[in-house]
């Protein structure tokens, strides 16, 4: 099934608040590195949003550690910016598609 116009406004809404918080209300430490949200998944029925994430100088579990830390700020600050009957359950997740990119791209600079 199609993710719906509704659950992907909601997703890109989402995303663009945890990159302000990113930017100016989280004080740990851990998340002033090179931290980039680059997507937002939320189910069906808006109870749950997985919340994938990329750094380049930071390990990805210290980070990873992190966001679960403030998760309970970041939902409060999302309830208090939108208008949502119900804030999603967040998950966050390492996004590898950079990683993988990177390394496609070694292989390719090896042929040549």
């Amino acid at each position: 099934m199609s993710k719906g116009y509704r659950q992907g406004r909601i997703g890109e809404e989402i995303r663009k608040i945890i990159s302000d918080l990113l930017l100016h209300g989280l004080k740990d430490p851990r998340l002033d590195s090179l931290i980039s949200i680059t997507a937002v998944e939320v189910s069906g029925d808006n109870s749950y949003a997985t919340v994938y994430f990329s750094t380049i100088d930071r390990d990805s579990e210290e980070v990873l550690d992190a966001f679960n830390r403030a998760k309970g700020f970041i939902r409060t600050e999302i309830g208090h910016r939108m208008k949502l009957r119900h804030v999603p359950e967040l998950t966050f997740k390492y996004d590898h598609s950079l990683d993988y990119s990177s390394h496609i791209e070694s292989i390719l600079n090896e042929l040549s």
